[in-house]
């Protein structure tokens, strides 16, 4: 039996637009993690809050700098 190619779950046609979309709200998110940081005193500062805006942050530049890779040619 031969081997079955590899491909992509996403079609090639997509990554230039995931990598904007994503990168774009990963700047969003990261931007409205940095005005919480500025407009919140120490008091009122929540640890989960700022985890989960940390993490959905990474986690959206990560996917767009790999789009944005993959759009570029660079196949990682």
């Amino acid at each position: 039996m031969a081997p079955k190619p590899v491909t992509s779950p996403v079609p090639e046609a997509w990554y230039p637009t995931l990598a904007v979309l994503m990168i774009s709200v990963g700047l969003i998110v990261t931007a409205s993690f940095f005005i919480y940081e500025a407009t919140s005193s120490r008091k009122n500062r929540s640890l989960a809050k700022e985890l989960t805006r940390g993490t959905i942050a990474s986690i959206f530049l990560g996917f767009g700098s790999l789009f944005l890779l993959l759009a570029s040619g660079v196949y990682v």
